[in-house]
């Protein structure tokens, strides 16, 4: 849920808890009223101790990427063309799709 609706549902809920203690009414459904505050409460304790991990993965498969890890992966890439066009450049052979070939007999 978006920070900003739970501002407001938050608000409304304690709105309605003033409300309920200033207007005369059962002392059970006063205290009904205070159940979603705990349980608010708890959200705020709980998303205070234990942090989002974003280096995890998900059940997709999908995340976890760091900027080491994605650095990694495009070394080899750059190092392999590298090594191919000096091997080329060692062979003397020009490996176009210009060159002329012959064939032989």
């Amino acid at each position: 849920m978006p920070g900003k609706a739970m501002a407001y549902k938050f608000l409304n809920t304690f709105i309605d808890d003033l409300f309920a203690f200033t207007v005369k009414m059962p002392w059970l459904h006063r205290l009904a009223t205070l159940r979603d505050d705990v349980i608010f409460f708890v959200w705020l304790y709980q998303s205070w101790k234990y942090k989002v991990d974003y280096k995890r993965v998900n059940e997709f498969g999908q995340g976890g990427d760091s900027d080491e890890e994605k650095e990694e992966e495009e070394k080899p890439a750059v190092e392999g063309e590298k090594k191919q066009e000096t091997v080329a450049e060692a062979s003397g052979k020009d490996n176009s799709d210009n060159a002329s070939t012959r064939k032989r007999k």
